[in-house]
Formats: C-alpha cells, sequence, structure tokens
C-alpha cells in the first residue's frame, strides 16, 4: 500500500478568500481545508507539484493521507478536489479527518 505524505502550512484568516486563493495558486500552491473530527477546521495551502504527483495513483482517493502542518501530523482522506476546467489542474482540496 502506497504512503502519501502532504507539506502544507496553515493559512489565517486574512488569507482566505477569491483574491487570497488566487496568490496562493500563481506561488504554485493550492488552497485546502481539513476538518471533521472534535477538532475545528484548519485551512492550509498545498504544494502543487506535491498534490500533482500524489493525484497520478488512484490510490490516492481511497487511502489515508498524511498531510504535515506545522510539525503536526494530520491523518485525512480526500472528500473532494476542484480542477480547472480547461487546463485540469488542482484549485480547491477538501479533506475529512480519519479515526
Amino acid at each position: 500500500m502506497t504512503t502519501f505524505v502532504l507539506d502544507a502550512t496553515t493559512r489565517s484568516a486574512e488569507h482566505e478568500g477569491k483574491g487570497a486563493s488566487r496568490r496562493l495558486r500563481r506561488e504554485a500552491k493550492i488552497p485546502a481545508i481539513i476538518y471533521g473530527g472534535d477538532k475545528e477546521p484548519l485551512s492550509v495551502s498545498l504544494e502543487l507539484r506535491q498534490v500533482v504527483k500524489a493525484l497520478e495513483s488512484e490510490a490516492f482517493f481511497t487511502s489515508d493521507v498524511t498531510v504535515k502542518v506545522d510539525g503536526q501530523d494530520h491523518t485525512v482522506r480526500i472528500q473532494a478536489l476542484q480542477r480547472h476546467p480547461a487546463k485540469n489542474t488542482p484549485m480547491h482540496a477538501d479533506f475529512v479527518r480519519v479515526g
């Protein structure tokens, strides 16, 4: 079984919204959110290159993924992935906590 590990950084409240997401995408990053469980939702940004590499494997959609955020590991599964309609590049990801 393949293990997927993604590095992420947290996004503060002032770095959310349409304009901030567009700036992130210009920097080759993807806005994402981690939610579920008994913890508060966590807004993060992921490296586009890492996500595209993980998407090459179909197991990514059914496997547990480890997202490393500021020294903490979050075990998640992908819930939704939005892609650009013409380019097919990832634009936003939703992850749900496992366990």
